[in-house]
Parts: C-alpha cells; sequence; structure tokens
C-alpha cells in the first residue's frame, strides 16, 4: 500500500489485500503478464509445477496436468491461503478432456480451496457468456497437441472454424508479438471449414505472450481476441467478486447476458472436421 502524506503509518495495514493463487507450470515465463491484468488490491501468490526434463508435447501436458501434482503445489500456498486458485496452464487442463479439467478443480477444492479454476475452464466460461459458439483458434503447439486442444472444445460443444498453430515443442514466451499477431490474422480470416464465421479467436497457451494484442486486434477482426492467460484471470477474480484489468478488451467489459458457468452437453456437439495448420516458420 502506498504511503498517503500526513497519513498516521499506524493507520495502514500490508494486509489490505485480496489474494489469488496460481499454479503454473515449471517453464512458465510469463508472471508480470499476469500482474497486468489484476487490478491494485490484489496480490498474485504463484508457485509451479515440478520441473520435467520434456519438451512441450503431450507427455509434458499429461505430467503437468495431473490432479495429484496440481493439488500438492497447492499445498505450497496453503499458509497464505488465497481466496481463489488458479491452474494457469491450458493444455494440462485440456489435456483429460471436460473429465480431466473437471478433476483437476474436484482436486483443488478436496485440497480445501473452495473457490478453484482452470485455464481451459475459464476459456469455456468465457466463450458462454459472449455466446460464442464458433471460434476461430491460434496456438503455439504441435499438430498432437493442437489436435487435443480441438478436441476439447468439441466435446465442450464449441465449433471450431479453424485451427492454426505455430509447431512449437518450447520457449514459447519467447515468441514476438508480430508473430503471435499474423498467426491470430490468419486463424480469423482463414476460411471457415462450418460455412459460418467465427465469432471469437481462442488464444491458448499461458506462456504464449498476448496482452498488449487483444485490444488492437479485436478492433481490427471486429471480433473477441480471448487469450488463456487474459482468460484465466479474468475467471478467477470474477469467482471473487472482482474484474480485471484491461482497457479495450471486450471481455473485460462485456456486461453478459448468459451465465458465467457454461452448461456443457452431455455428448459432444456435432462439428465439421477441424483443419489444422501447423507451420515451424
Amino acid at each position: 500500500m502506498e504511503l498517503v502524506q500526513d497519513q498516521p503509518v499506524a493507520a495502514l495495514t500490508p494486509l489490505d489485500q485480496r489474494g489469488v493463487g496460481v499454479i503454473a507450470p515449471y517453464d512458465f515465463a510469463l508472471d508480470r503478464e499476469l500482474w497486468e491484468w489484476i487490478p491494485p488490491q490484489v496480490s498474485l501468490h504463484l508457485t509451479r509445477t515440478p520441473y520435467q526434463r520434456v519438451q512441450v508435447n503431450l507427455t509434458q501436458a499429461e505430467l503437468i496436468g495431473a490432479p495429484e501434482v496440481i493439488a500438492r503445489c497447492a499445498q505450497d500456498l496453503h499458509t497464505i491461503n488465497p481466496e481463489v486458485m488458479a491452474y494457469a496452464c491450458t493444455s494440462g487442463s485440456f489435456v483429460g478432456g471436460l473429465a480431466g479439467e473437471a478433476g483437476i478443480v474436484s482436486a483443488l477444492r478436496g485440497g480445501g480451496f473452495d473457490h478453484a479454476v482452470t485455464t481451459s475452464g475459464a476459456l469455456l466460461q468465457a466463450l458462454a457468456v459472449l455466446d460464442a459458439q464458433v471460434v476461430a483458434v491460434a496456438t503455439p503447439y504441435d499438430e498432437p497437441i493442437a489436435a487435443r486442444l480441438a478436441a476439447f472444445l468439441h466435446q465442450a460443444g464449441i465449433a471450431v472454424s479453424g485451427l492454426h498453430s505455430l509447431g512449437l515443442s518450447g520457449r514459447i514466451w519467447t515468441v514476438p508479438y508480430q508473430r503471435t499477431a499474423d498467426l491470430i490474422r490468419r486463424a480469423a480470416r482463414a476460411s471457415p471449414t462450418l460455412g459460418r464465421p467465427p465469432q471469437a479467436v481462442v488464444v491458448s497457451c499461458t506462456n504464449l505472450p498476448t496482452r498488449p494484442l487483444i485490444a488492437p486486434l479485436e478492433a481490427e477482426l471486429g471480433i473477441p481476441v480471448i487469450t488463456a492467460n487474459q482468460a484465466t484471470i479474468w475467471a478467477a477474480l470474477r469467482t471473487i467478486g472482482l474484474s480485471a484489468v484491461g482497457p479495450g478488451q471486450h471481455l473485460l467489459t462485456h456486461q453478459p447476458t448468459t451465465p458465467a458457468v457454461p452448461s456443457w452437453p452431455a455428448t459432444p456437439a456435432v462439428s465439421a472436421p477441424i483443419r489444422a495448420e501447423v507451420r515451424n516458420d
């Protein structure tokens, strides 16, 4: 808390804050980006999953997305007692499908955190609030992980109009903003496989820098751009009655007319096959 001139020090307290716990993958490098969505009265408390000597692939996603691993990491923050716990990893929370995502939330709640969200669950919440049922998808992943993301969205009743990936297996946090912007544009403007244009662009991976791109690309493309870190912080804060900070970002200013928590179908929605464009450029 900032000291105010002539205000008695005795009137101030360093504990006048709201806490959000964040469990990130061991290779997460964008702590600073998460903070940019945080209002002044909130503190982030980050911890990481144990190190694994593997590249960014399906094996890594399964290792860092295991509910027992995530629950163990959450215990590192138990003494701090954050009001909500967020698992900030997209692939780790979609690799097991809807049941896997629900298992992570259950593990966190079972560990004593009544409020818990995952990145993939947050993306679904955001799409429900925006009433976006057809999306374009942009990811940095290789083809197997990208396909698993498409399957997750399909299972949740979200139709994917097109999916474009960079085909990366590491150091995703170093991708330049211009390269990411071009990826998002290609995904949004590609001829839709479903015959319907996308209602939003989903940008996966919490290790892909995106925040400065969201508002300008939304203005350029005319549809919401929902990114992994944005959705994670938005959902975590929303759970405890607070709002994320992000001028010009549609998700943060939209007044919802639908429930914040989506009602997922018992059976997958029917949609056309996904076209995945995987580039290594």
